[in-house]
C-alpha cells in the first residue's frame, strides 16, 4: 500500500504544539506569580491564567495530531499495512486529513483515541466510563469525544466536491464513504444502526479487505481517482 502525506505540514504543526504549549506554560507561570505576589493585579492575573488555559488547549490540538507518537497517521499506516499495492492512503494533503483508495472504495477514515464505552444514540456519538483518568484528562489536554458524526459527514462532503471540481463530471466519482478508526485498543463500540462505521485500529485492514470483497471499486474508477489525488513527493 503507498503512503502519501504531508511532511512539511505534519513538521510544521508539530512545532506551533510544541511552542504553544511551552508559551502557555510560561503565561500560566506568571498569571500565579501576579496572583500571590500583587492582589491589585487580579485582573492581568486572570487575564494571562484564561489565556494560558486557551493556548494549552490549541497546544494539545496540535500535539495529539501532529506532535505525538506515534501519531493518528502513523497508526493508521499500521492499521492498513499489508494490502494491495494498488491501495493508498493520503495524509494532510487533500481537503480531508486521512483519505484511503483502494479496492474497498473511497474511504474518509477519522482515527479517535478515546478510552471507554462508545454508543451511538438519538442521531450522534457518546463516550462513557474510561474511569478517573478519562475524566481528568478531558478537562485537562484530552479532548473529548466531540461530534465525530458531524465532522466525518463535512469531510466526505468536502472530499466529494473536490474530486467532482477535479474529475468535471460528478457520474464519474463514486461513494465516498467514511469510517470512525479507535487507535486505543481499550474502547468497547456498540454502533447501534449508525451511518457511519465505527471500529477499532486492529480490526481495520480485515474490514477493508472485507469491503473490497463485497462491493469493489472497479479499476478504472480507482485508476481516475488516483491519477487527481496528490503524488508521491
Amino acid at each position: 500500500m503507498k503512503v502519501i502525506k504531508n511532511e512539511k505540514l505534519i513538521k510544521r504543526n508539530s512545532k506551533i504544539g510544541q511552542y504553544t504549549s511551552i508559551g502557555a506554560l510560561v503565561v500560566l507561570g506568571v498569571g500565579m506569580y501576579i496572583s500571590f505576589t500583587n492582589a491589585n493585579l487580579f485582573t492581568w492575573s486572570l487575564t494571562a491564567l484564561v489565556v494560558g488555559f486557551t493556548m494549552t488547549q490549541i497546544g494539545m490540538f496540535f500535539t495529539n495530531r501532529w506532535g505525538r507518537s506515534p501519531r493518528p497517521d502513523e497508526l493508521l499506516d499500521a492499521g492498513l499495512k499489508g494490502l494491495p499495492n494498488e491501495d493508498a492512503i493520503y495524509h494532510y494533503n487533500t481537503p480531508v486529513s486521512h483519505l484511503y483508495v483502494g479496492a474497498a472504495g473511497v474511504w474518509v477514515l477519522l482515527p479517535l483515541q478515546q478510552r471507554g464505552r462508545v454508543t451511538y444514540q438519538k442521531n450522534r456519538w457518546k463516550i462513557s466510563g474510561g474511569g478517573f483518568m478519562q475524566g481528568y484528562l478531558s478537562i485537562f489536554g484530552q479532548e473529548g469525544l466531540g461530534r465525530p458524526e458531524l465532522e466525518i459527514t463535512s469531510e466526505m462532503d468536502s472530499i466529494k466536491k473536490y474530486f467532482v471540481k477535479k474529475m468535471e463530471n460528478e457520474g464519474d466519482v463514486p461513494e465516498i464513504q467514511g469510517a470512525m478508526i479507535f487507535t486505543n485498543d481499550l474502547v468497547e463500540i456498540e454502533e447501534n444502526d449508525a451511518p457511519t462505521s465505527a471500529l477499532k485500529l486492529k480490526q481495520l485492514k480485515d474490514f477493508m479487505r472485507q469491503k473490497s470483497r463485497e462491493k469493489p471499486i472497479g479499476s478504472l474508477t480507482l485508476e481516475k481517482i488516483k491519477s487527481v489525488s496528490p503524488q508521491e513527493e
